[in-house]
């Protein structure tokens, strides 16, 4: 039915009615799709079906756009909503808010509103009148049925068998190896932890989240310990050993270690969840130096988390008066990155023209960091937001700076008045470039910086991705001091690379010449040269042939591409191998 004749029939408020209802149905698709394949995570880990953890995990994040296509399509066909009036957002809104009164996700139905509206709205629209810049409902008094987590009380029944009876009320299918053993390595390494002698209160008790938390090969028990006023987070990965049976790979107690774990780095977490707002305040709980928009991307509601993300920068803008600048280190050439300083993130915008060295346009590029978006990121790739339209201060930005996006980015560079609008651009995190950092880096900072970039390089390679280029200035550290990648113009799937050996020269000619004598493919890579450009400082070069002179050898790299190719998926641990249980006490 065209619009007009929909409030004509019906009149305005029922029409407006008619599409806040039309909308709501469109995420509850959603969400009852992203609900069934999140909850079949379990299935897939009893199962080791590894390779359809995989699929599941890319399927799930194209779900929402899916379902933003088909809400736009509809409201289009049904109701001719790119006519409609002011007043007519309006009244859609407010109806929008009553349906959500006693819904279970209405910050997300919310974000599934803006996300539709802006698809049909000009940008001139983006304020609160016509979408949800605030949160209309809240979240706070939201219960789940049954509960989203779980209580024990290890007074009346010991620690151990209470631990037991957690681990076997998540109902795993695939027997255990040995659970006595691996509960008294729990018990050890609590005892290790926790200060001595340990005073029970009256409030004792273990609190856990009622879904496993799964990811890749690993499924999470996620909790905290509470002993009066006081609260320890933990987690416990449960892993399959070689055998096919289950078994407890080490508890995580210390707060750094649990934020590595749940470092926006690495793809998304699945779990059966029906309110999510509950599941992200237990997290922030447990890691509260995380904002909730990280917290709800790490469970998969990424479009969610970049609204919270644009909320938060919103406010922080408002509150701050530093300008934004060029980002310090080498400039790109395929990117133009700022930063504002008291903002710990970088935001990144493709150049109009690249020089010829770079083989790549803009359509390239922009695959190559959608790669990234639906990949595993295996701890070692910088999450990174996309956005359209999004409005800056002009006066916040120097003088230096704004003659470089005037320069560099005509084409995605908009001006009104005060304002500077860039059509489309990237937000990461502010990592410290690891150039930079070599730099100035003692011995045994040098050290421990090479073992992690090649972790990272040999980590990434387990999941299919080669970085394609390996210089330091496009890896950064994060503030736990782990390596990081973060420049995806030049990545490549790890399978369609080519890697040879360096031919030996035939006549002295084409030794002293200065252009290879012999072809190069567009996929050939030769790992022998990366110790031409990579370990020209001695002081690198000593730590890297320490830890990963193996990256240097061609059948190094031929052998990780036959393991994918046979269908294996490597273990990455998220936390450092010394904290795994065959480590501490075996």
């Amino acid at each position: 039915m065209p619009m007009q004749q929909s409030f004509r029939e019906l009149g305005q408020n029922q029409a407006a009615y008619a599409i806040a209802q039309a909308i709501l149905e469109g995420f509850n698709k959603h969400y009852r799709i992203f609900r069934e394949t999140s909850r079949a995570a379990k299935e897939r880990f009893e199962n080791q079906d590894w390779a359809a953890v995989q699929q599941a995990s890319k399927e799930r994040i194209q779900f929402y756009d899916k379902r933003v296509v088909e809400g736009v399509e509809r409201l289009e066909k049904e109701f001719g909503a790119g006519s409609l009036v002011d007043t007519a957002w309006r009244q859609i809104k407010l109806h929008y808010i009553g349906l959500l009164t006693y819904h279970k996700q209405p910050e997300l139905a919310e974000t599934y509103f803006n996300s539709v509206s802006c698809k049909i709205l000009h940008r001139t629209y983006f304020h609160n009148n016509f979408i949800f810049v605030r949160p209309a409902v809240s979240t706070d008094d939201i219960e789940s049925d049954p509960p989203s987590y779980r209580y024990y009380y290890p007074g009346k029944a010991g620690l151990r068998d209470a631990l037991i009876q957690l681990i076997r009320d998540y109902d795993l299918k695939p027997l255990f190896a040995d659970l006595p053993r691996d509960m008294r390595y729990v018990l050890k390494a609590c005892r290790q932890h926790f200060q001595r002698p340990l005073y029970l209160e009256a409030n004792h008790q273990i609190q856990v989240l009622s879904s496993l938390l799964y990811r890749n090969k690993g499924a999470y028990i996620v909790g905290k310990f509470i002993n009066g006023n006081n609260e320890h987070p933990f987690a416990v990965p449960i892993l399959y050993d070689n055998t096919g049976k289950l078994y407890l790979d080490t508890i995580l107690l210390k707060q750094d270690h649990l934020n590595i774990l749940f470092s926006s780095s690495r793809a998304y977490f699945m779990a059966d969840v029906e309110v999510p707002s509950v599941y992200v305040q237990f997290l922030s709980s447990m890691l509260p130096s995380k904002p909730k928009w990280e917290l709800y991307t790490l469970l998969g509601w990424q479009k969610h988390g970049k609204n919270l993300f644009y909320r938060d920068f919103l406010h922080h803008l408002k509150h701050s008066s530093d300008d934004f600048v060029i980002a310090p280190g080498i400039k790109g050439l395929v990117m133009l990155v700022f930063t504002l300083p008291s903002f710990p993130y970088v935001f990144k915008v493709i150049k109009d023209v690249f020089p010829p060295s770079k083989e790549v346009d803009r359509q390239t590029v922009k695959e190559r960091y959608q790669l990234v978006k639906y990949h595993d990121r295996v701890g070692r790739m910088a999450d990174t937001l996309e956005y359209s339209d999004v409005a800056f201060p002009k006066d916040r930005f120097t003088p230096e700076l704004l003659k470089e996006v005037r320069r560099e980015i005509p084409s995605q560079l908009e001006e009104e008045g005060d304002t500077l609008f860039i059509k489309h651009l990237y937000i990461e995190r502010r990592l410290h470039p690891l150039n930079m950092y070599l730099g100035k880096a003692n011995d045994e900072e040098i050290r421990h910086a090479l073992f992690e970039y090649g972790n990272a390089i040999k980590q990434l390679a387990t999941a299919n991705i080669f970085p394609g280029d390996l210089l330091y200035k496009n890896f950064g550290l994060t503030r736990y001091k782990r390596v990081v990648f973060y420049d995806y113009d030049e990545i490549e799937y790890l399978t369609n690379c080519n890697f040879r050996k360096m031919p030996q020269a035939r006549t002295e000619e084409d030794e002293l010449s200065a252009e290879p004598w012999y072809s190069v493919g567009t996929h050939d890579i030769f790992p022998e040269e990366f110790e031409n450009f990579l370990l020209t400082d001695p002081r690198v070069k000593k730590h890297f042939y320490h830890y990963h002179k193996d990256l240097l050898d061609p059948e190094y790299w031929k052998a990780i591409q036959q393991h994918i190719m046979a269908g294996q998926v490597e273990d990455v641990f998220p936390y450092p191998a010394s904290l795994r249980f065959c480590n501490m006490f075996r």
